[in-house]
């Protein structure tokens, strides 16, 4: 269920969740349309840094500030705004690769399909009855939103710092949704999240760093040759 509010939303902290939704959102269309993979690590770490203050304005709306959501502001901004993008930048420096060349699909189709799916997350999301008010009315298209556009960097990019980009950006999306029970789920569950995501990340760059240092580079699709014949 949706954490339902105590009391009507200010119009000033109402303004601040929408506008750092919509903040959200460009930055996922943003990761789409960058080829530097520097760039799009620090897109991510900019879009974690917006996320994680989201915690706490919805304690403040649901008129239930407390340890809670400090933690899990703490811990986004820990991990996911500094640790890990220290981690993907240092990949990257020691694998002397700075560009996602010839994607799957590009970089300008890669927006429009992002766009795309932008659109058809607020369709959805409008034919959801959900119970109780959330934070802001953009809360589950933006999770939505978030949750393809990263399963889309995830599959439609070559270089394998970018599909775990794109695998943290989806992360983003479930996260957002969890904010809609923040009052629901317990602290543990929580950080057990984030937890997760950071041990997924260590071992995806573990992998990263291996792959450079056998095969000279970071291009997954150089890996089909080592199918075993059907």
């Amino acid at each position: 269920m949706l954490a339902a509010l105590t009391h009507p939303i200010p119009d000033s902290l109402h303004t601040a969740i929408d506008g750092a939704l919509v903040l959200v959102l460009l930055l996922n269309l943003a990761m789409l349309a960058t080829s530097r993979l520097a760039t799009c690590i620090r897109l991510f770490s900019f879009q974690c840094l917006v996320i994680s203050v989201l915690p706490i304005a919805a304690a403040t709306a649901s008129d239930a500030i407390g340890i809670h959501g400090f933690f899990l502001m703490g811990g986004t901004v820990v991990l996911k705004v500094f640790l890990i993008p220290f981690i993907l930048l240092r990949v990257i420096r020691t694998g002397d690769i700075q560009r996602e060349v010839q994607p799957y699909l590009g970089f300008t189709g890669s927006v429009v399909v992002g766009a795309m799916m932008i659109g058809g997350a607020f369709a959805l999301s409008s034919r959801l009855v959900l119970p109780g008010q959330a934070m802001s009315t953009l809360l589950i298209p933006v999770a939505i939103s978030t949750l393809l556009i990263g399963l889309l960097i995830l599959v439609s990019r070559y270089k394998a710092i970018t599909q775990v980009v794109g695998y943290l950006v989806l992360e983003n999306g479930i996260y957002l949704f969890g904010l809609s029970l923040l009052h629901a789920m317990p602290l543990l569950v929580e950080l057990g999240i984030l937890l997760d995501v950071f041990v997924g990340v260590f071992v995806m760059a573990i992998v990263v760093y291996h792959i450079r240092q056998e095969f000279d580079h970071m291009d997954t699709q150089n890996l089909a040759p080592m199918k075993e014949p059907a």
